[in-house]
């Protein structure tokens, strides 16, 4: 694999909604797996829920690609329970998440176009 820096991020588009939301959750800074799925599930009304199991099948493919990193920070121990990871988004998982605002703006702006009404 090239260098993260270097890599061709086009390859990761589109992203499936769970990784997106999981970069947006991120990119607003540190989180554990909890963490990560109650901010997801109040940005969205509760539309999209993570179980446990799905959450970190993400995050493990999400840390395999380099678009995110275990963090080595931590909270005090007496505010925290150890066994908690923390993650934190990447220079290459902003790179992508912007490519992707991107892709779905471009999309977006497409539908408009052509006078997509909005069903009701």
């Amino acid at each position: 694999m090239p260098p993260r820096d270097r890599v061709d991020i086009d390859h990761l588009l589109p992203l499936r909604p769970v990784t997106f939301q999981i970069l947006l959750t991120l990119a607003a800074g540190e989180r554990h797996g909890y963490g990560i799925t109650q901010d997801i599930a109040g940005r969205t009304s509760a539309k999209m829920r993570l179980e446990p199991g799905n959450l970190y099948r993400f995050l493990r493919t999400m840390l395999d690609d380099g678009l995110i990193e275990e963090s080595e920070r931590r909270p005090a121990p007496d505010l925290d329970d150890e066994r908690r990871r923390y993650y934190r988004i990447t220079a290459l998982g902003r790179r992508v998440a912007a490519a992707e605002i991107a892709r779905l703006e471009a999309v977006i702006a497409d539908a408009k176009a052509r006078k997509w009404q909005r069903v009701r």
